[in-house]
């Protein structure tokens, strides 16, 4: 059925997003006229009020089972808070430890973008340069439009390429050619540069674009070579991770229906979009570097360069991050800059929980309260779904719902929940219940009708569904695959 593929590629493309973005960069203002900071360093009780506040935040989420990783707080690159939570692997109960290397998820894009910038700095390439003058074969005309610039800043209109088979591919499949090769048949989104559409797909195709101009050496030896060497980064690895299972962390995540599941499954290769491993140390050295000196990037680039340019407007107390997550990992970074205080949270729990953590030290540095933590979303809606049933869900949504990633789309909560139930649990009543709830807070979104008329056609209440199709037709006339639903039900 169309409407449950639909909702599987969403779940994919949204989750495994990283988070970092590199124009829309997290802004969070340090307001002195109302909070006065902790300044952290300036002696050791403030220190030590700093790590009773952080060990008790941190202990909060715990105790709900949503967190395990590693945190880092820092001044002008000296730890004063760095400790471990939790397992690695609960199957033998390793424990997490601070050399525990995790997935670091979208983080991997800050490398990439370096490379890059590094080849720009070097007259191997441009921000204008177009895709095709490296790239050929792209079916899409206005593939011909994109620009360096365009891939870098998301404004290419790639979007993701993790589709819903992508993880029963083989690992022949899922490399950086072949997701190239893939993409030569994309349709875009949008004419490139009239738009901004997050985009692990760009990335893959600049790991392309940066072996093609460096005589093909392969887009893991460029960033050895020009970032993990020069910064003697020891303990981040690319690619190859025969023999380090013993010191890896595993992802784990909760289901819908709220089962701990390992992310092993839907984990993937590292590529120019993701995957490498790496420890809170390496990384809070890579981004310094990137941040606070021109080892990485030169003085040259970072006049030219769009993100350098605002990252010297920020003012003073402002902080910048970088995120990567997917089902089972989630990476937080932020940096306040005119203070050189750097944030790190490595979680192996699903996100957002290190953002949500990084976000509380944040506020503790600044004098701030912070949040009460809640389940993952799904899972408050569907313990108090079956606590209190459907119109409790519809009158406290939002409030059930803090704890999911603000730019995910809200409706795929209760699309995720029902599908569950009718396919997992076998349970089309609860299915269709949760369904059609969804129509109700979003009646404007075409797969929630799709997805309510897939759950009324399972239990066998074919005029009902045909109606909710009729709806989701209405909203979407362009959905082939409703049009061919609907013809078969009416004949």
């Amino acid at each position: 059925m169309g409407s449950k593929n639909n909702v599987k590629c969403m779940k994919i493309s949204t989750t495994v997003k990283i988070f970092i973005s590199l124009i829309a960069i997290c802004l969070f203002a340090c307001k002195n006229e109302h909070h006065k900071s902790l300044e952290i360093v300036d002696s050791a009780s403030l220190h030590r009020q700093f790590a009773q506040r952080a060990d008790s935040m941190i202990q909060n989420y715990i105790d709900l089972d949503i967190f395990s990783g590693i945190v880092l707080v820092a001044k002008e690159g000296n730890m004063l808070y760095h400790k471990a939570f939790g397992l690695a692997d609960r199957s033998t109960s390793r424990p997490n430890e601070l050399t525990t290397l995790f997935d670091i998820g979208s983080m991997n894009k800050t490398f990439t973008s370096v490379v890059v910038k590094q080849l720009i700095a070097e007259g191997k390439l441009r921000f204008d340069d177009l895709l095709t003058d490296h790239i050929k074969g792209f079916k899409d005309a206005d593939a011909r439009k994109i620009t360096i610039r365009h891939l870098l800043n998301h404004e290419s209109g790639f979007g993701d390429y993790h589709t819903p088979d992508y993880f029963d591919l083989p690992r022949s499949e899922r490399t950086l050619d072949a997701i190239v090769q893939r993409s030569k048949s994309s349709e875009l989104l949008f004419e490139p540069g009239e738009e901004q559409e997050y985009s692990n797909l760009g990335y893959v195709i600049l790991g392309a674009i940066i072996e093609k101009v460096s005589d093909n050496k392969s887009y893991f030896e460029n960033v050895k070579e020009r970032i993990l060497t020069p910064l003697n980064l020891k303990h981040t690895y690319l690619h190859h991770f025969v023999g380090l299972d013993s010191v890896i962390a595993k992802g784990y995540y909760f289901s819908p229906l709220g089962q701990l599941k390992e992310s092993a499954p839907i984990q993937d290769l590292p590529n120019p979009d993701g995957g490498f491993l790496s420890t809170t140390e390496d990384i809070m050295r890579f981004y310094r570097s990137y941040y606070n000196d021109t080892l990485l990037v030169s003085a040259s680039m970072k006049s030219k360069d769009e993100v350098f340019k605002y990252l010297n407007e920020l003012p003073s107390g402002k902080a910048t991050g970088a995120f990567g997550g997917f089902d089972g990992f989630n990476t937080a970074l932020y940096q306040i800059l005119s203070e050189d205080v750097t944030i790190i949270v490595f979680a192996n729990m699903d996100e957002p929980v290190a953002e949500l953590i990084a976000l509380d030290l944040l506020r503790i540095h600044r004098g701030e309260t912070t949040n009460n933590p809640q389940l993952p979303a799904i899972q408050n809606v569907r313990i108090n779904f079956e606590k209190h049933g459907s119109q409790y869900i519809k009158e406290h949504f939002e409030e059930l719902i803090t704890n999911f990633h603000p730019t995910d789309p809200k409706d795929i909560i209760l699309n995720m929940l029902g599908y569950a139930y009718l396919y997992e649990a076998n349970n089309p009543l609860k299915a269709i219940e949760i369904f059609q709830l969804n129509t109700q807070l979003f009646p404007d979104v075409a797969n929630c009708w799709d997805s309510y008329g897939e759950g009324l056609l399972r239990n066998k209440q074919t005029a009902e569904a045909i109606s909710a199709y009729e709806k989701a037709l209405q909203l979407n006339p362009d959905s082939e695959s409703t049009k061919n639903i609907l013809e078969k039900l009416r004949n």
